[in-house]
């Protein structure tokens, strides 16, 4: 229970430190409702981590649900670290493109 509310501490400081940050025009409205969402699904998470565990448990997977929600964790992060490498190629392909554009121009 202890690290429960430690858990929801840190979160509810990350959201005070999100809503700063909107506030000053830091973040975009999509990139705040991206993180407020990630940030309100783990408080989620952190509050009904019982249930989670009857639920893994009912599933027929052998660990707690906090392992559980870590392997879902590494996956999502496998999947965002792989749409940022596509999307670095595709920024590398324009920077080129540029490149080669401006070469081209200061032949002429």
């Amino acid at each position: 229970m202890f690290q429960q509310i430690i858990a929801l501490a840190i979160i509810f400081f990350f959201v005070l430190r999100l809503l700063s940050q909107k506030k000053k025009n830091q973040l975009s409205t999509n990139e705040f409702a991206l993180w407020l969402t990630f940030w309100l699904l783990a408080a989620t998470a952190i509050i009904f981590i019982r249930q989670i565990d009857r639920l893994v448990a009912w599933l027929g997977f052998s660990g707690t649900g906090i392992n559980f929600l870590i392997y879902l964790a590494v996956l999502v992060l496998f999947y965002l670290v792989f749409r940022l490498r596509l999307t670095f190629a595709k920024m590398d392909r324009h920077l080129t493109d540029i490149a080669r554009q401006i070469t081209l121009n200061d032949k002429k």
